[in-house]
Order: structure tokens, then C-alpha cells, then sequence
């Protein structure tokens, strides 16, 4: 891991992300901020999301060039290669982009197959990521998705013709999925050759379709135990494939192909949110911000126009809050967190004897001051953060 000299910062990764908040579909487990795209005029958007990334140059004036890019959503893919390259433009503009910097889009499998991938490349584009979410046709109809299981695939097959970089998402333990089931559509994912697999377990957020069907009885969560059956499973397949575990959900065939920008929220590291309801971390002079950007396109086009900048908050984050988040994110990723970043931001000592027993049972492991989770301790990983948590 990196050397600690600094327990956050853009030392240890400087991101963008930037969220297109419109869909073509909304589907019923998604509780992003999303919109109806029917309709909309998006260069105004664009617009302000450019301007919206040079604003944030005042906010951190001593920060280089960024690491990574990442266009989220929403379906950014609805965005048209020029859309991309303005942005984009506006990124390298303001801040500087690495040579050799990931930036990825994430794309809908109807969207891959209609869009003009040569076209995203030369706009700068390194790295799809595509909602596949499932290689069954019923299970696509059950989570709302507007493709089938052919799309998905041959959306994956025809990125990889023109990205090195490429990233399948797939929903597992839905309501009545057997081991069976799951592995033999964990096997049909895997051999499409994608270098990079993020598999999610089926939530059920209050706010979402799914959620409201599940309060009231028409939809019947897969049990806790069954779940962990299933990413029992999941480890073993992946790690047979020869794509292990990273992350807790996130699986890559080399470090070459892990998300990059990912590793900039597991590290610790500073990201600018640009977009309607983005999402930032921002240091500056020993501390730390949270900006969020105005949710709804048309206010927070007018924040853009009127006070030349998006977010609706930008609040100093108390220390024992960024000790928390430090550690919560770092034990999400395989290489774990280093507690001594926690601790001289907290003040506090992470409690020893907890760590001595969630070693003895199997679900941490302690490597100097490094602290990681084991494949069992990953099944529990929100429970012991919160019992390690300062």
C-alpha cells in the first residue's frame, strides 16, 4: 500500500466522477439518482457540468493532474461521443488528465450495441463498464431491464473488440435463485472473457419499486444465510477463473484491470462530483469535505449558471467521521487500510482486543499495522467495522 505520510488526500488517488442523470428505463431496485430521458435537451447539462469542473479549481487550487475519470448514472451512454470529448475536454483543461489516465463510461447492453464505440474511444474513453445484471431472460424481465440475455452478451463481446478494458455487472441472490442456478450463470459470464466482474447481491432500498414491493409482501428477500451460501460460491468460482476477489464485490483478472477510480474511494483518496446529486471528497489544508451537488438537472443547471458552481453543500467533515469512513471504505478492498491513518486521524486507538478476537475467529488479518478482511470476514464486513470503529 501506499506509504503513510498523510492519512487522506490526493496522495492516494485524484478522481473525477461525473453523474448523467437520465435513463432510458428506470429500474425498480435502483435508488440513484436518476430521470426519465425521454425528451430531455442535454447540452445545457453538458454545459454546466463543464463549467461546473472549473469552479472546482478554486476549491483545491494545489491539486495536480487526475488519475481517473468515471462517468456514471444514470445511463451515461446516452451521451454523444462529442458530449464526452467536451467534458472531458474541460477535465484536461482545469486539472490535467494522466497520460495513461482510466476513464471509464458505464453503458446499458442495448446502449452498447447502438452506440459508436470507435467514436467514445477517440473521445477519450478507456475502460466500459456494461449492466449486463443478469444472463437469463426471466431474470432480466424480473429486474426490469430492457435487454435479454443475447444483448448482454453480445454487448460484452463487441466492447471488447474495442476496449482493452471491459466490465460486467451482474445481480445475484434474487428471490428464489438456487446455487445451481447462479453458478451456471456465473459460468456463461465468465466465459465472455470480460477482465473485470462487479457482482452485487439483490438489495431492496426502501425508496426503490423493489423495496415498497418487498414492505409490502410481494417480493420475498433471498435469507441472510442463503445469500452467504451463494458469494461463498461466487469466491470459488471467481478464484477458479482465475478472477479473485479485490474488492467485496468487485473481481479482476490482474491489478491492470481493477477500477482504478474505485481504488480512489477505498484508499482514501480526493474525488471532485460533478452532476446533478454527485457526490465529493475534497482535502484541503489538512482537512476534508464532502461536497453533494444539487439533485434535481434544472437546479443544479442554474447553480452552475448563476453562482458558477453545482454542489448544494460542501461541509467540513469531524475527524472521528473521516477515521470511520477511512476505515469502513479500506476494509471493503482486499489490501485492506493501514490503522495507523485511522488512528492519528481519530486520536483513538482501534480497540486491539476486538482485533485479537475477530483474528482467532478467522475474519481479519494483521500484518504489521495493516488490517484486512479474510473471505469469511467479508461476509461481515459492515458488522465489524462498526465494532472497530473509533
Amino acid at each position: 500500500m501506499t506509504q503513510v505520510f498523510a492519512p487522506f488526500g490526493p496522495h492516494f488517488g485524484f478522481g473525477l466522477y461525473v453523474h448523467w442523470p437520465y435513463c432510458a428505463r428506470i429500474c425498480p431496485y435502483c435508488d440513484f439518482n436518476v430521470y426519465a430521458a425521454k425528451d430531455r435537451v442535454t447540452e445545457p447539462l453538458v454545459s454546466a457540468i463543464a463549467g461546473d469542473i472549473r469552479a472546482h479549481r478554486r476549491k483545491v487550487p494545489e491539486h495536480g493532474a487526475l488519475d481517473t475519470v468515471y462517468f456514471g448514472g444514470g445511463t451515461p451512454a446516452l451521451l454523444r461521443p462529442e458530449q464526452v470529448a467536451e467534458i472531458l475536454k474541460a477535465a484536461s483543461d482545469t486539472f490535467g488528465i494522466k497520460e495513461g489516465a482510466e476513464i471509464t463510461l458505464e453503458a446499458n447492453p442495448n446502449d452498447v450495441l447502438r452506440a459508436d464505440l470507435p467514436g467514445l474511444r477517440r473521445a477519450g474513453v478507456t475502460r466500459l463498464s456494461i449492466g449486463v445484471q443478469s444472463m437469463r431472460d426471466a431474470a432480466l424481465a424480473f429486474l426490469g431491464r430492457d435487454h435479454d440475455a443475447e444483448a448482454g452478451a453480445e454487448a460484452v463481446k463487441r466492447a471488447l473488440k474495442v476496449f482493452e478494458s471491459v466490465s460486467m455487472d451482474l445481480i445475484y441472490a434474487r428471490p428464489g435463485q438456487s446455487p445451481a442456478n447462479w453458478e451456471a450463470e456465473l459460468a456463461d459470464a465468465l466465459a465472455l472473457g470480460a477482465p473485470h466482474l462487479s457482482l452485487y447481491e439483490l438489495t431492496f432500498e426502501p425508496a426503490t419499486a423493489f423495496g415498497k414491493a418487498a414492505a409490502r409482501g410481494d417480493i420475498v428477500p433471498m435469507p441472510d444465510d442463503a445469500q452467504a451460501d451463494l458469494y461463498e460460491l461466487t469466491q470459488q468460482m471467481t478464484l477458479r477463473a482465475g478472477m479473485p476477489a479485490y474488492e467485496v464485490s468487485n473481481h479482476a483478472a490482474s491489478p491492470a484491470h481493477q477500477s482504478r477510480h474505485n481504488l480512489v474511494y477505498w484508499r482514501g483518496g480526493d474525488w471532485i462530483g460533478v452532476g446533478p446529486g454527485a457526490h465529493g471528497r475534497l482535502s484541503v489544508s489538512g482537512n476534508r469535505y464532502a461536497t453533494e451537488a444539487e439533485r434535481r438537472p434544472e437546479a443544479y443547471i442554474a447553480g452552475v449558471q448563476m453562482l458558477q458552481e453545482g454542489w448544494a453543500d460542501a461541509g467540513k467533515l469531524p475527524p472521528l467521521d473521516i477515521a470511520r469512513e477511512l476505515l469502513a471504505m479500506g476494509l471493503r478492498a482486499a489490501e485492506g487500510v493501514d490503522l495507523r491513518r485511522v488512528e492519528l486521524v481519530s486520536g483513538k486507538q482501534v480497540p486491539r482486543d476486538k482485533l485479537a478476537v475477530f483474528a482467532e475467529q478467522g475474519w481479519v488479518k494483521m500484518q504489521g499495522s495493516e488490517l484486512s478482511l479474510t473471505e469469511s470476514g467479508r461476509l461481515l464486513a459492515d458488522a465489524l467495522t462498526a465494532q472497530l470503529a473509533p
